[in-house]
């Protein structure tokens, strides 16, 4: 018997031995039958349907690397996206594996790809602001490619990715998403037109920035997922979705429907009776410092909804609605002897259609104890623009053991606050309608310290009542009773009252000294600096309609305000706008400023005038501020106020991607139409670009949203000139335009050397000389790139002509040409005034006459901005010129035709259309030939 069990044991570990001896043979030698088949129809069928460049360093067949699949494995792999982001990497990977079906290749040869497995990767979505995506890298199958590779298919079963770190950039929304150490199990027959998803994933870093806010930062995602996935339709129903963000746990159920111009959304994220510490790790990264030190318990219930249909076409959008609920609720931070507690939240909000004029919230209670200190409020409100409110406020709260109990880092905050306030109605500022409301204020002993400087604001104070009666503006009231502060041993006092709201009576004192650097420093505003000391000492007294109707008798206005050495940074100006000092006076109604001595970068001013109907301006939106000005400056770079300007457009351009011929309209210059200014100036020098202005002197004003020059005078390139011009927009991309110039004698030669608008406008100019005049008026329209709209302009004037070199001007190298008269090649011409005249996109220039070596020339014709000729010209013989030659020039300006002859037919006029541009006109900058054949070339 001992025997046989001996014999059946050696028998079974012998049969055992082959079979795993058989096996491993199987699997080592296998793979080597097909490697070259299996890697060229791969090669085949990605080369057919992908269109990025894609690249590996080998190649390798083996069932070991992700046993017991067989597997493709491509080492170092590299995937580059599709346009516009063709040079920039979409997927690499140390190894990507595509699992092939044994079964199918042995038996019919056929390569069935059923899994991925992608390890140690990098993928890089890009989506750039007009949509464009780099994953657009997968070309459709047509029926020969499928009828080619019949037995080379794409059935997957499973995707597995280990150890990747994802980066989702989508700049049309501006959404960033960077998710490191990300690893995912899907299964599925993904092949199949309806499947189910099942899902595995977890995340050990993820982070989510929207609008450049960081909303999550190092997070830990679990998930389990099951999605039902739709390929006719579209569609993916979540039908099982159990998240767990760091702590809290979520559950999130919906669908999504891919509709032709937009999307179908009904989505439901919650999470009940989770603890209220773990809803506290998923807030944004500054509060994960402040949990470490916190003791946090309660419990939350969270809910979010988005459902309805997003097409931006039809302006279409879901609604939206966030509930929040807070039980037991309880803070203490750093082991704080009195905690915060009882705190209850029962928050329901609801963003109908994403429209904030129908907002809805109802905050049905908010409370919390600090010791015998309280907090508590409920608020409902209904619209923003026009809301209807309905609040209660009650509160007695110990400012300096709140911010021990709660212990926000950076500052330090001590002081008594009371408030009671409760009002119910509607505001609606055209109606007149404010709530019923009785509400108090008060502040006492407050103190302010933060890291960023080393003294605090002191002796805070604080008092005020806001009452309304009967819901109208008549009956409203804000009393500021006190309202004072210290700081460095320098006090600051305001007093005020306002009454009746349809007519504001007005009480308000102000006196002290502030020291804007220092207090800037406390708050440290970022992107904002301030520098700089003020002295006040002002009053103002008396109603709106005093100062409505001209009865300053009844006004009691009046104090200083000095200014010294106020420097203002900010980010969106590229040098400190200094006001070096300066003295306000007020009086009644106006406001004088003597010796406003100011620069910026390496311009200066220095303005003296005054501003009226400054109260009634303050306190209207319907008010007009006037004011006279008088500003002299002995230089001023224009070029320095642009300089930001510029640098956004190219960062702009840069992030856009974006050709300059298809950047969209930026908008005409908004005149604002609450001004009435009247400056007159004096500026010494002035440069724009590389255009140099001497000693301008004139007058601006701003009246009604019309800019208008007034005979400003200024000296250019070594000449005189005067100008008078209006401007005013009609619409964000139109507005209208009128001015006249008259430049005296100027060197056109010089001209060209030194104005570089004239060197591109009139490029041959480069080998013209002598003297010219110009007195020219028009008017007429200009596009959202402040750009003329030629076919709008109507005008004309004279252009005189003064011992002018007309060297490679082609009309007349063509003449020459044809009459075999080089007098015509490069011609002199002296004392010739050209009238012209524009109108609906043709210049019509009148008759004039001229001599050439004993020819008396005679031309008049039209051209257009889009480079037509018709020009008639007479070429009088000598001596006499009674006899003449007709000569007719048509073509264009770049290719003149020149025949003999005087009939031509007249340019085809393109009249202006108030409500769309010309179809003629297919661009809004003429021709670059025109500009040149001006002059020639």
């Amino acid at each position: 018997m001992k025997y046989l069990t001996k014999k059946t044991t050696i028998k079974a570990l012998k049969i055992t031995g082959i079979f795993l001896s058989s096996t491993l043979a199987f699997l080592i030698v296998f793979p080597m039958l097909y490697p070259d088949y299996v890697t060229n129809k791969i090669k085949q069928l990605t080369n057919n349907n992908i269109k990025g460049e894609l690249n590996f360093s080998k190649a390798n067949l083996s069932f070991f690397s992700h046993f017991p699949s067989l597997t493709l494995d491509l080492d170092d792999f590299l995937l580059k996206g599709s346009e516009p982001f063709k040079n920039d990497t979409l997927v690499s990977a140390k190894q990507i594996s595509l699992g092939i079906n044994v079964s199918r290749l042995i038996f019919s040869k056929s390569i069935n790809i059923d899994e991925i497995f992608v390890d140690k990767a990098l993928v890089n979505i890009k989506i750039d602001k007009n949509g464009g995506a780099n994953y657009n890298v997968y070309i459709s199958e047509n029926k020969e490619i499928e009828n080619e590779e019949s037995n080379t298919k794409i059935k997957l079963r499973r995707i597995k990715i280990t150890d990747t770190h994802l980066i989702y950039n989508d700049l049309s929304t501006d959404i960033l998403i960077d998710a490191k150490g990300f690893n995912y199990l899907g299964k599925g027959k993904l092949d199949e037109a309806i499947f189910d998803l099942h899902t595995k994933a977890q995340i050990e870093s993820f982070d989510f920035r929207f609008s450049g806010e960081q909303y999550l930062k190092n997070k830990k995602v679990n998930a389990q997922l099951i999605t039902q996935i739709n390929t006719n339709s579209l569609s993916f129903i979540f039908n099982q979705n159990n998240l767990k963000i760091n702590n809290l746990p979520v559950d999130f159920k919906g669908k999504l429907d891919f509709l032709s111009n937009g999307y179908n959304l009904d989505f439901v994220v919650k999470s009940e009776k989770s603890q209220l510490h773990d809803f506290f790790t998923v807030l944004p990264p500054q509060y994960v410092s402040w949990l470490e030190k916190t003791e946090v318990k309660g419990e939350t219930d969270v809910f979010f909804s988005l459902k309805g249909k997003y097409i931006a076409s039809e302006n279409l959008n879901p609604d939206i609605i966030f509930n929040m609920a807070i039980r037991d609720g309880y803070v203490a931070y750093n082991n704080a002897t009195e905690p915060v507690k009882n705190i209850y939240l029962n928050l329901k909000t609801k963003l109908p259609a994403l429209d904030t004029q129908k907002l809805e919230v109802a905050l049905d209670s908010v409370y919390f104890n600090l010791g015998k200190d309280y907090l508590s409020a409920i608020l409902n409100l209904k619209g923003l623009t026009n809301p209807e409110i309905d609040t209660k406020i009650k509160s007695e709260i110990d400012l300096g053991k709140l911010h021990k109990t709660i212990g926000i880092d950076g500052f330090d905050l001590k002081g008594k606050f009371y408030a009671n306030i409760v009002a119910k109605g509607i505001y609606n500022k055209e109606q007149h309608k404010f709530p019923k409301t009785n509400g108090n204020l008060e502040l006492t002993n407050a103190y302010i310290k933060t890291n960023y400087y080393p003294n605090p604001l002191k002796d805070i104070n604080f008092k005020g009542t806001i009452l309304n009666a009967n819901q109208t503006f008549e009956s409203l009231s804000l009393n500021i009773f006190s309202a004072s502060f210290i700081f460095e041993d320098k006090p600051f006092y305001l007093k005020a009252s306002f009454n009746n709201f349809e007519d504001i009576n007005y009480d308000i004192n102000a006196k002290g000294e502030l020291d804007f650097a220092k207090i800037y420093k406390v708050f440290s505003q970022k992107g904002l600096e301030l520098e700089g000391y003020a002295n006040a000492d002002v009053s103002f007294k008396g109603k709106q309609s005093d100062a409505t109707n001209g009865n300053y008798k009844a006004l009691n206005n009046k104090g200083t305000l000095e200014l010294k050495n106020i420097k203002t940074t900010s980010e969106y100006l590229p040098h400190p706008f200094i006001i070096n000092n300066g003295l306000f006076k007020f009086n009644q109604d106006k406001m004088h400023f003597t010796n406003f001595n100011a620069s910026y970068g390496t311009s200066n001013f220095l303005m003296n005038g005054y501003m009226e109907n400054v109260i009634n301006f303050a306190l209207s939106n319907n008010e007009i501020l006037e004011g006279t000005f008088f500003v002299n400056s002995t230089y001023l770079n224009v070029d320095e106020f642009l300089t930001s300007m510029n640098e956004n457009n190219v960062e702009n351009k840069e992030n856009t991607n974006q050709t300059t011929e298809n950047t969209p309209n930026t908008g005409v210059v908004v005149i604002p139409k609450i001004f009435n200014f009247n400056l007159n100036a004096n500026l010494k020098k002035v440069e724009f670009q590389d255009l140099k202005i001497d000693n301008l002197i004139g007058n601006l004003q701003l009246k009604k949203g019309v800019l208008s020059l007034n005979n400003v005078k200024f000296g250019i390139i070594g000449s005189s000139a005067t100008m008078s011009a209006t401007y005013k927009d009609e619409a964000i991309n139109k507005a209208d335009f009128n001015f006249s110039i008259k430049a005296e004698e100027f060197d056109i030669k010089k001209a060209y050397t030194d104005i570089k608008l004239f060197r591109e406008m009139a490029s041959a100019a480069e080998s013209a000389s002598g003297i010219v005049s110009l007195n020219y008026n028009l008017k007429g329209k200009l596009d959202g790139n402040m750009t003329p709209i030629y076919p709008s302009l109507l005008g004309g004037g004279t252009l005189s002509v003064k011992n002018i070199k007309m060297k490679g001007f082609k009309m007349f190298n063509v003449i020459s040409k044809k009459t075999e008269n080089a007098a015509f090649k490069d011609p002199d011409l002296s004392k010739v005034d050209i009238k012209t005249e524009i109108k609906n996109n043709i210049i019509n220039i009148e008759q004039f006459r001229f001599k050439i070596a004993g020819f008396r020339t005679r031309i008049e014709g039209q051209t257009s901005f889009d480079s037509k000729l018709n020009i008639k010209m007479r070429l009088g013989l000598p001596p006499l010129g009674i006899i003449g030659i007709p000569i007719k020039v048509t073509g264009t300006q770049d290719n003149p035709k020149v025949s003999i002859g005087k009939k031509t037919e007249e340019l085809e006029e393109t009249e202006y259309n108030e409500n769309e541009l010309p179809k003629s006109e297919p661009s809004l900058t003429p021709p670059n030939t025109i500009q040149k054949d001006s002059i020639g070339n």
